[in-house]
């Protein structure tokens, strides 16, 4: 029987959750950050053993992923993958997955999927003198090898330390990653083409703006751990409602907390683990709430509090970053008085969705008005929080943020207008 914290994904149509709580999942790493957050979104979705070659972890991130699943099984190899005998400790692992920094594991990895048939699903991550980014590709046996060439790391061997990459970076990766696995488990099938991004190299935050997150369910969870990543400290999280055992699909913070308030959890671990100042308010947005920011991140998940954010955020001349997310997929949309001015709300047509919505609730017989969960899942949520990371900091730095649409199901899973 599937634990009451995975219901909601269990929601949605054609969901195989026995094939990721029976997969063995391998993956051979060499950056403590970036596989940690791989895992703790591996172990929300219920991959339940996954086993790791990596010479170190996040202890931090790893605590988080235990107490969100009692059933999440790590095995950690402390090193490096070296040599083919190495691979003896994935053992019946399907798909692997490569995070390695260095050609040599890569090829070890390509190696043994072309001999076996397996699957290898590569997050590159980044990081030259201006920019950096991310690429996530599959291998399969028969897809075209010239894509190696994007995706390969050039030291070949580990004879350096792996720093900390930029953390917002390594959620968004995390994200397309889980998604490409759940699909391959599910279907058989990977993603014919790679899915990037590159943005500027951001130095440390200067300057501590306050900044305010309406919503401190799945979104603002990302949001907070990326904020925090980023290096930002004077976080405060605005939301009334408390902790349900089916959040803990994908409110990364959450585990061991059901039944306590959602704002105060999320502050107080965020301060905890990752040395915010973060603070919280146990009730619902009123429009004054904004006077007090100097930034604001709209995480909720309903278009009538989303209207009133924006509306708030104009009238005040606030920046405002305005996500939504989906089972598969989501969109980042910025409005700055002086960049961007047209808000969220005009740019997405909320208003007339809130209207049709309105509308059809109106001419729906009582009987049909009883509550009905909304199917949700991890991946979209670590991908449009991590972008609405992205975005902030394009604002506070002077920098437009063109809107940014991601679809889980498409080819080309990124673009932006």
């Amino acid at each position: 029987m599937a634990s009451p914290r995975l219901d909601r994904q269990l929601r949605i149509p054609e969901w195989r959750q026995e094939m990721l709580s029976r997969a063995r999942l391998g993956v051979v790493a060499d950056d403590a950050q970036l596989t940690s957050v791989f895992l703790l979104g591996a172990a929300a979705l219920g991959l339940n053993e996954v086993r790791v070659i990596a010479p170190w972890l996040d202890e931090r991130l790893i605590g988080l992923a235990r107490a969100l699943n009692p059933d999440f099984r790590l095995q950690h190899l402390t090193g490096y993958l070296t040599h083919p005998l190495c691979l003896e400790a994935l053992r019946h692992c399907h798909p692997l997955v490569d995070l390695s920094h260095f050609g040599l594991a890569s090829k070890i990895l390509l190696e043994q999927a072309f001999q076996h048939r397996l699957t290898v699903v590569r997050g590159h991550r980044w990081q030259e003198a201006q920019t950096q980014g991310l690429a996530v590709w599959t291998y399969q046996r028969g897809r075209e090898w010239l894509d190696l060439q994007e995706v390969l790391p050039a030291a070949q061997l580990p004879g350096w330390t792996v720093p900390n990459l930029d953390g917002v970076l390594d959620i968004i990766a995390a994200g397309i990653m889980l998604e490409e696995i759940k699909v391959i488990l599910m279907t058989g099938q990977s993603s014919p083409e790679v899915s990037a991004y590159t943005g500027p190299r951001w130095p440390e935050p200067e300057q501590q703006p306050t900044i305010g997150i309406v919503g401190a369910g799945a979104l603002g969870n990302f949001v907070g751990l990326g904020l925090a990543l980023a290096g930002f400290r004077h976080l405060t999280f605005i939301d009334p409602d408390v902790i349900e055992v089916t959040n803990l699909n994908r409110q990364i913070f959450f585990g061991g907390a059901v039944g306590a308030g959602k704002a105060q959890t999320l502050a107080a671990r965020l301060h905890q683990d990752f040395g915010t100042r973060a603070q919280y308010v146990a009730d619902y947005f009123q429009e004054q709430d904004v006077r007090h920011f100097d930034l604001i991140f709209d995480c909720v998940d309903n278009f009538a509090s989303r209207i009133a954010i924006s509306e708030a955020c104009a009238a005040y001349h606030k920046p405002l970053l305005s996500g939504g997310a989906d089972v598969s997929r989501g969109q980042v949309v910025a409005c700055h008085p002086l960049l961007q001015p047209q808000t969220p709300a005009a740019l997405l047509k909320m208003y007339e969705v809130q209207k049709t919505r309105e509308e059809e609730n109106r001419r729906q017989p009582r009987a049909a008005c009883i509550y009905q969960p909304n199917p949700a899942v991890i991946m979209t949520n670590q991908v449009i929080g991590g972008f609405m990371v992205e975005a902030a900091r394009h604002l506070l730095a002077g920098l437009p943020w063109p809107p940014l649409w991601y679809e889980a199901t498409a080819p080309q899973k990124l673009g932006q207008a």
